[in-house]
């Protein structure tokens, strides 16, 4: 099947496609940018990261961060806490952040595919302060979410057989996880495009069945929109007095749980440094973020809504915390099974499950290590975890990262899986403190465009409603960092719930704080951002493109490109 791929650049190919020459700048700047990073840039050349990720490896990158268990379990508590107009719109609200998140992300990418992009981007255009806090607390999550995803794995895999110890699984898929991570990033890719197929074709069938169901297929018959007749659209907070305040609350604690679910998109932005032509590939994933936000989540949340009440028993019963929750019985979409009378769904939703969470702790390493790429390139961590094989593999850091991993033998222990707990918190609100510092970066980047008379019409993309559409992510991003954790307010504060709800914020306190203390970095003015660095490697490379000539050919290139 004919469809459009690249071949790597420098191979004695023939190039069809010349990268555009999109940067102008005056002599003055070029001296002030040489003055202040040229030096530095001779000194400290990039990893040599190999652009080996197709066009439709990144798109299904971009689907499978975000189709995770956030949306096969998550979705659940959300409708359980909203009812299911809240958390549709909830889902939709958030939806629209992260939209403005990613198109912010897309253009700076698109002019600086660097690796470790946000951390490079925080250091580079706004303060390296912030570059040190947002990376270290990005990494760790990461790090410590594999180690759930490790856990998650013998849970599910208990759903058929109890008997086993969750240990031998925690150990086997480490090792295979780290396998995954050692081999070139082609093979990262392809892992991740077929675990991503597998997600797609599950969600497809879901809302296909959700349809069947409706109508009448199953033993309740005829649905249509009764639950949101009864038990309603939304569902009261409990904290007393006001019906219409306890509403709101509901709404509020689900737009929270919609934004945990949609965490993992950015992760277009880490693979942008290994991207075969990420001036055409990486806008183009960008661009059907929207599509993908309203098809796989949104209409995801709306069938739900109509065929799963949200007083029913099963999502009550389902909201446990970290990894206690991560099985068949809890999928929102096994409870929608069992109430139309299928018994074979919850084995079917396992195995899904399963490929779930394997792909989530093979992106749980890869964005780690490409994080601490990123921050040794900016010198926010040591320098050897730049050093890389052969093929491009940051060894150092895919072996650091993944040695978190182990700490999902604390859940083996009563006592060792509350220190677990504590630690999963931190990742947390890590998602929205890395969005809030992107489309805060995008403000930075138009100023630093700005400050060198660089038009935003000549860049590779151009992100839609600015500057206001990244003022409206970054506003919101931080109100959610600071009111997610109202319920250690409600009824009354409560410091243990204080601490667990906000200790991730704390600790990105307590690592800005320390690092400006510490080494004293000025904030970067605009007309000294560093523009350069990595820009214009990717502008020399050159790609053959092969264009299809068939119809599903094109068809197929449409889906990928």
């Amino acid at each position: 099947m004919a469809s459009d791929e690249s071949v790597s650049p420098h191979k004695g190919k023939t190039s069809t496609e010349m990268p555009v020459q999109v940067h102008t700048q005056s002599p003055v700047d070029y001296d002030i940018d040489y003055e202040k990073h040229g030096a530095q840039r001779e000194a400290n050349p990039l990893p040599d990261l190999k652009r080996r990720l197709k066009s439709r490896h990144l798109q299904m990158i971009a689907i499978g961060g975000t189709i995770g268990t956030g949306l096969f379990i998550g979705s659940g508590t959300a409708i359980a806490h909203g009812g299911p107009v809240g958390a549709l719109i909830a889902y939709v609200f958030v939806g629209t952040i992260v939209y403005s998140v990613m198109t912010a992300l897309g253009e700076i990418a698109t002019y600086i595919p660097i690796p470790g992009a946000f951390t490079s981007y925080a250091a580079r255009l706004i303060d390296p302060s912030l570059g040190f806090a947002m990376g270290w607390i990005y990494w760790f999550s990461w790090a410590s979410t594999f180690a759930l995803e490790l856990t998650a794995t013998g849970l599910i895999i208990q759903f058929w057989d109890d008997n086993i110890p969750i240990a031998i699984f925690i150990a086997v898929f480490w090792v295979v996880i780290i396998l995954f991570n050692l081999m070139p990033v082609g093979f990262y890719g392809e892992i991740e495009f077929w675990f991503a197929s597998i997600k797609v074709i599950t969600v497809v069938g879901f809302m296909i069945f959700s349809i069947c169901m409706n109508a009448g297929v199953g033993k309740e018959g005829y649905i249509g929109f009764r639950y949101w007749v009864h038990p309603g659209p939304f569902v009261p907070y409990l904290i007393g007095g006001n019906d219409s305040l306890a509403k709101f609350v509901g709404f509020w604690s689900t737009l929270i749980q919609a934004g945990f679910s949609y965490q993992g998109t950015e992760l277009v932005g880490i693979a942008a440094g290994e991207t075969e032509n990420p001036r055409k590939t990486v806008p183009s994933a960008i661009r059907k973020t929207f599509f993908r936000i309203v098809f796989f989540f949104i209409l995801t949340i709306f069938f739900l809504g109509i065929v799963v009440p949200s007083d029913d028993p099963g999502l009550l019963a389902s909201q446990g915390d970290g990894a206690s929750a991560q099985n068949a019985n809890a999928s929102p979409f096994v409870i929608a099974a069992n109430r139309a009378g299928v018994t074979a769904l919850p084995g079917i939703i396992n195995a899904v499950l399963l490929t779930v969470v394997l792909s989530a702790a093979n992106s749980n390493v890869y964005s780690g290590s490409r994080i601490l790429v990123g921050l040794a390139q900016e010198g926010l961590a040591p320098h050897w975890f730049k050093i890389t094989t052969k093929h491009g593999v940051p060894y150092y850091s895919v072996l650091f990262t993944a040695a978190f991993g182990l700490l999902g033998f604390l859940n083996v222990s009563d006592a060792g899986s509350t220190v677990f707990t504590w630690l999963l918190q931190i990742s947390g609100v890590a998602g929205f403190i890395t969005w809030s510092s992107l489309n805060a970066c995008h403000l930075a980047f138009q100023r630093a465009l700005k400050a060198r008379n660089i038009s935003r019409d000549i860049l590779p993309y151009k992100a839609i409603w600015q500057p206001w559409f990244s003022w409206y992510g970054l506003f919101f991003n931080i109100l959610i960092i600071f009111t997610q954790g109202f319920t250690a307010f409600i009824p009354h504060f409560q410091v243990k719930e204080f601490f667990i709800n906000y200790l991730s914020l704390i600790l990105f306190a307590v690592l800005y704080a320390g690092h400006k203390i510490i080494y004293r970095p000025a904030f970067v003015k605009p007309i000294e951002a560093d523009l350069d660095t990595g820009r214009t490697t990717a502008e020399n490379e050159t790609w053959e493109t092969i264009e299809p000539t068939t119809w599903y050919g094109k068809t197929w290139k449409w889906i990928s490109s």
